[in-house]
């Protein structure tokens, strides 16, 4: 099998409700939208992959790695050996340095292309380990607490078991908000926190006191993930575990440092999008899980769906909450589960507006 033809096509981004994040991050309205690529992949045998991406700037950029890189390097090339792919386009990043997300998108389609070869869904060509997992509510910020309380409420009576915050980027304010969020919501429900890197040392260090107390489950990505040291020294500081390296650089190769260094007390992020694709998402998940710490999926969607069940040592889907009048997110069953993909390959989200690449998705019996 060799691969024939690689393409590029712009998609319509489906719309979702504007949201916004913490302070100094702007919402989802105030670029105008992001753009949507689908990577395509063909073989001379007719068996294909697909993946899709939704960033600014997307389609020109990765039509541009199309003809520019992915065409001269893998044409011609045998699709199932994802090892050297892989190694391959962390050689042409010494040269590029390509964001994380487009980096990966070439190794997504080719699991997605090896499921549809073997006839199984991805996450059983990973391994699998499990058929459903629960979701945890992750909240984009909202105006006050009133409004995040009654937010969790809803969360609750909708069936997650778990919430995730986030909040303003005011330590202060932060702090207060997670101490009423457990006083409102008691003791069994497990709450995470995520800072989106709004804070320095100090003010991570007073707001991971308030998550203590307030017993959270994990401490996420209170600071940007440049300085080891930083995370190092907030570890040292509070009794909260961390939960590290969503961003950084490098993927799994740095994420090691942040264990090394006991600064991912609770374990480490793993994605597609942010830590090189399917492949570095496992390499980092097999990296925790031989130090015996989670290794936590960011995002939803349906490649997390896949990693969701085929990775060990995770413990929630995250299903983005992004309104104050609170929906299930489709894929949550009433229960708080999430439930396997059942067909083959990894598929495209819904609501991808392109019928040639949905057609060629289409599962065939």
């Amino acid at each position: 099998m060799k691969i024939t033809h690689i393409e590029a096509h712009p998609v319509r981004v489906p719309d979702v409700p504007p949201f916004r994040w913490r302070e100094g991050l702007p919402g989802s309205a105030e670029y105008g939208g992001a753009d949507g690529v689908i990577l395509r992949i063909g073989t001379d045998t007719g068996a294909e992959g697909a993946a899709y991406l939704s960033r600014l700037g997307a389609f020109p950029l990765v039509a541009a790695l199309v003809e520019k890189v992915y065409k001269p390097e893998y044409l011609g090339k045998d699709p199932l050996l994802r090892e050297w792919h892989y190694h391959r386009m962390w050689e042409l990043d010494r040269l590029h340095e390509f964001p994380l997300p487009v980096f990966g998108l070439i190794d997504v389609a080719l699991w997605d292309l090896a499921g549809r070869v073997a006839g199984v869904p991805t996450w059983k060509l990973l391994g699998g380990m499990r058929e459903t997992i629960p979701a945890y509510a992750s909240t984009v910020t909202f105006d006050s607490t009133a409004q995040f309380l009654d937010v969790a409420t809803q969360c609750i009576e909708a069936g997650y078991p778990a919430l995730k915050l986030h909040a303003w980027g005011d330590a202060k304010r932060d702090a207060a908000l997670c101490l009423a969020l457990r006083a409102h919501l008691g003791d069994d429900i497990d709450l995470m926190y995520d800072g989106s890197a709004g804070f320095d040392l100090p003010d991570a260090i007073y707001l991971g006191h308030a998550l203590s107390e307030a017993n959270f489950r994990w401490y996420e990505e209170p600071m940007r993930e440049f300085s080891v040291s930083a995370y190092r020294e907030l570890a040292r500081s509070v009794q909260v575990p961390l939960l590290s390296a969503e961003t950084s650089d490098g993927a799994y190769m740095n994420s090691a440092d942040f264990i090394m260094a006991g600064a991912a007390t609770f374990g480490l992020r793993t994605s597609a999008g942010l830590r090189g694709g399917i492949t570095g998402a496992m390499r980092i998940a097999h990296l925790a899980d031989s130090f015996r710490i989670r290794a936590e999926v960011h995002g939803g969607g349906i490649i997390s769906e896949h990693l969701c069940m085929a990775i060990s040592n995770t413990t929630y889907y995250e299903s983005l909450i992004t309104s104050s009048s609170v929906t299930r997110e489709s894929i949550v069953g009433a229960d708080g589960l999430v439930r396997a993909p059942t067909e083959p390959g990894i598929a495209l989200p819904p609501g991808i507006d392109y019928p040639t690449a949905v057609r060629h998705l289409a599962r065939a019996a």
